[in-house]
């Protein structure tokens, strides 16, 4: 697992952070992220329906108001590169029934976004935390979160 550095081969960048999203459903922020994704040249635009897709099958929501939408398997065709995204929805987001305030978005062509991902699963554990994250004033507060988290796993 290695660090989350701010550069443009980063698995996750300030560019690729937006705070103060608002989204109309779940179904639009599900786009949001996706177009977030290909901004940063991650995916091509199929990988946006492939996203949806994933979401009918099962849904990405973690738990403590975050959500990881991501694309099918098949979909990995589409990813340019290893990628995430994270969008913040202060007002939230109806997550058929649950209440989402961020949103990381995942491109993955194999398994390098796993450390950031168990970071996030280490955040979320502890729900002082997981409101740090979802309330986050700057793009470099997440950034600062997830690297730590990945590089406690990684020692």
């Amino acid at each position: 697992m290695g660090e989350v550095l701010s550069t443009d081969t980063s698995i996750l960048v300030a560019d690729g952070i937006v705070l103060g999203c608002t989204a109309v459903d779940r179904r639009d922020a599900i786009d949001q992220v996706g177009r977030q994704l290909q901004a940063l040249g991650a995916v091509e635009p199929e990988y946006v329906t492939a996203m949806h897709q994933r979401e009918r099958s099962v849904t990405t929501f973690l738990g403590e108001g975050v959500a990881i939408p991501h694309g099918t398997d098949e979909s990995r065709r589409f990813v340019k590169r290893t990628a995430l995204v994270a969008l913040q929805f202060p007002d939230g987001v109806d997550w058929g029934g649950a209440d989402v305030r961020l949103c990381i978005g995942i491109a993955s062509k194999g398994n390098e976004h796993v450390g950031i991902l168990a970071g996030l699963a280490v955040v979320l554990l502890d729900p002082g935390q997981a409101r740090k994250l979802r309330e986050a004033p700057d793009s470099d507060t997440i950034l600062r979160m997830l690297n730590h988290m990945d590089e406690e796993l990684s020692r």
